[in-house]
């Protein structure tokens, strides 16, 4: 008799796991997203139009076109930038970090302040931008900057026993064999760089723009500008940009190199610390371009002490360096974390085991000639 109650329980309730399935598949199926939506951050789409308005700038249309699996990994990195930012930017708003239309609007003034209407117009075409698309880029910019300046760069601390400490562990770095110089340059070339760097994503595309730019640097290091922000801002140098322009310490003997262009050493000689050289155009090995140098500090041979300011600055720059770039890691690491995403496009690489045809194929439109 128990056996009979409990075989009818059992077979009652079939109906309604079936009834609790069907409502769960059917959950998942109004889940599902459109084919063109490639990530999703906690309920926020990134779409495939989105990431190849991206890709787009970092591809020179008149170059090779990338073969099919450099474009998804191209593809992949540039979604992964904004699955970051979407995440980094929704914490400044929670935070109340976002920035204001009154600084976005300043940014983008001084954002078009190298160009004419014209030549910015053409800009965002080549690019496939638009205004609002580079004032929402700008937003962003701005936003993550005030909530990482707060996590993360507020939280970095040096103590003198730091610095001495480096300093022990380090004192042949601090012997100085012959003379060197510590450089710092902004570059600008007369090309299209697909690979620029610089916060501003600002390239010169010909000779009349490389001039036009160069002229409006000189006006604003003139006008007392910080040479280290304007070198993030504009420099064409995709290694120096993202540093301020800093190229190290530079021993003299590296000044004779067949590869450097005498008239770059002749500047550096004529300089004194804290000055900034004119324009110079210089022959490397990519053409000509233009360069503006800074002689922050010049040393003579000799072992250096740790009383010495510039020392200390230096190792304090080090580690403050060291110190941000693992803390920002760390706090992106815990941020994608605690956020939901989910990568499709990702996935689909993974199931079609790199052969996704459609995901590679981006339009390019055609460069403009305009002058």
């Amino acid at each position: 008799m128990e056996r009979s109650k409990a075989l009818r329980s059992s077979v009652a309730l079939l109906p309604l796991a079936a009834i609790a399935l069907a409502l769960f598949s059917g959950c998942n199926r109004q889940a599902q997203h459109a084919p063109d939506v490639w990530a999703v951050v906690d309920g926020k789409e990134i779409k495939r139009d989105e990431v190849d308005k991206y890709y787009r700038t970092r591809v020179n249309p008149e170059g090779q076109e990338p073969s099919e699996e450099e474009a998804l990994s191209l593809k992949l990195n540039v979604l992964d930038e904004l699955i970051y930012n979407e995440i980094l930017m929704e914490r400044a708003k929670k935070l109340n970090l976002e920035a204001s239309d009154g600084e976005v609007e300043d940014k983008f003034t001084e954002t078009k302040s190298p160009y004419t209407e014209e030549e910015f117009q053409r800009h965002l075409k080549e690019q496939g931008m638009t205004v609002d698309d580079v004032k929402q880029n700008l937003r962003r910019e701005l936003s993550i900057q005030k909530l990482l300046n707060r996590e993360v760069v507020s939280k970095i601390t040096i103590s003198d026993q730091e610095v001495t400490d480096f300093y022990n562990a380090n004192k042949a770095q601090f012997n100085v064999a012959e003379p060197t110089y510590h450089l710092a340059q902004i570059k600008v070339t007369p090309r299209k760089d697909p690979q620029i760097r610089n916060r501003k994503n600002d390239d010169a595309t010909n000779e009349a723009e490389a001039q036009r730019k160069i002229k409006m640097l000189v006006d604003r290091l003139n006008s007392g500008a910080d040479f280290a922000q304007l070198a993030m801002d504009y420099s064409e140098d995709m290694n120096t940009a993202s540093t301020g322009g800093d190229l190290g310490f530079v021993p003299e003997s590296a000044l004779n190199s067949q590869q450097v262009d005498p008239s770059l050493k002749r500047a550096v000689l004529a300089l004194k610390p804290g000055q900034v050289s004119p324009p110079i155009t210089a022959r490397d090995q990519d053409g000509m371009s233009y360069h503006i140098l800074r002689l922050i500090a010049r040393e003579a041979p000799g072992q250096r002490s740790l009383s010495e300011p510039q020392v200390q600055q230096n190792i304090r720059d080090t580690l403050r360096s060291r110190k941000e770039q693992l803390l920002r890691s760390a706090y992106l690491a815990v941020a994608r974390d605690e956020a939901q995403v989910t990568n499709y496009l990702a996935e689909q690489v993974i199931e079609s085991a790199g052969k996704l045809p459609g995901a590679a194929k981006t339009y390019m439109p055609p460069r403009s000639t305009g002058h």
